[in-house]
């Protein structure tokens, strides 16, 4: 079971974190989906936290991480924007870090919803 926590409102340009029970043998991750959108990758990390992926739209803002000893993986989110807001949702795969940009999720958890008002 992947609990999400976190999130909340916040102004733009604010920093908010979003959190998520990890396990050490998959590759975790972050999805988000916007009102009437459809649900789009953010980031993943791979088991052993050496490599990070990230969507194009949340470089440089946006840093994946995780801490094996606590199961927790974490998306720490900064200079957030309105279209950021979103429901974000913790991913689990145990087929990698990198499988999950391809959506192939064996675990989704619960949504958190982020919002950021202009």
């Amino acid at each position: 079971q992947l609990q999400a926590f976190g999130g909340g409102v916040v102004q733009a340009g604010g920093s908010l974190r979003v959190s998520c029970a990890a396990s050490g043998r998959y590759g975790m991750g972050w999805f988000r989906q916007a009102p009437g959108k459809d649900r789009e990758f953010v980031a993943a990390i791979s088991p052993s936290a050496s490599t990070t992926y990230y969507a194009d739209s949340v470089k440089g803002r946006f840093t994946i991480s995780r801490d094996n000893a606590k199961n927790t993986v974490t998306l720490q989110m900064n200079s957030l924007k309105p279209e950021d807001t979103a429901v974000y949702y913790c991913a689990a795969s145990l087929a990698g870090a990198w499988r999950l940009r391809s959506y192939d999720v064996d675990y989704w958890g619960q949504g958190t919803l982020v919002t950021v008002s202009s």
